[in-house]
């Protein structure tokens, strides 16, 4: 039995829904960001070691790792020595432009990769990693996916308590403001009437 239109248009639909998801949780991410520093980008604020800029940059390197995966380019093994020390924290000369410009990239090729991708059920194999069981492991790119929006989520909900420790700022208060904002720009409340 073949694949039918209502197959492929279902499995747009479902692929073009799932992107939705990830595109709002980097939407999360990019509102706890707005509006700082490099400095305080770099900073800790809580027990964790994690800070703004270093989740930033992990998430940009998540994405592109995955994106290895799905297009076939991931190594077969990836050794303690092949993992990035600095990968989880924003070093000396970096800035948080640097890395939100490298995270919109990953993002970006992430997206059209999927975007492309025929069939959202084919397996891919996983990198072996020290912690790795011995068995290959494969997934389908929806999980793929799928597992790319949960390390989005997780580590936006860090952002946030990061951010709040950092100045107060609240996320979810940003995003009702900024939906104000937009909605009130939209009805033209936010247009000078020459009053």
């Amino acid at each position: 039995m073949g694949t039918t239109s209502a197959d492929i248009d279902a499995q747009a639909g479902e692929r073009e829904d799932l992107l939705a998801i990830v595109a709002d949780q980097r939407g999360n991410l990019l509102y706890t960001v707005e509006g700082i520093s490099d400095e305080q980008a770099g900073l800790t604020t809580t027990v964790s070691e994690l800070t703004l800029g270093g989740l930033v940059k992990h998430l940009g390197d998540v994405q592109r790792t995955w994106l290895a995966v799905v297009d076939g380019t991931a190594p077969v093994a990836v050794g303690l020595a092949d993992l990035d020390p600095d990968g989880n924290r924003m070093t000396e000369g970096e800035t948080l432009t640097g890395l939100l410009d490298a995270f919109h990239t990953a993002a970006a090729e992430f997206d059209r990769a999927v975007r492309q991708e025929p069939d959202l059920g084919r397996l891919v194999t996983l990198p072996q990693y020290p912690w790795s069981p011995p068995e290959p492991i494969t997934w389908s790119v929806r999980h793929v996916l799928l597992h790319v929006f949960r390390e989005i989520a997780h580590h936006s909900g860090h952002a946030d308590i990061i951010r709040e420790a950092l100045d107060g700022a609240d996320t979810t208060a940003r995003m009702m403001e900024a939906a104000s904002r937009d909605a009130d720009v939209n009805s033209g409340a936010g247009v000078n009437s020459g009053d």
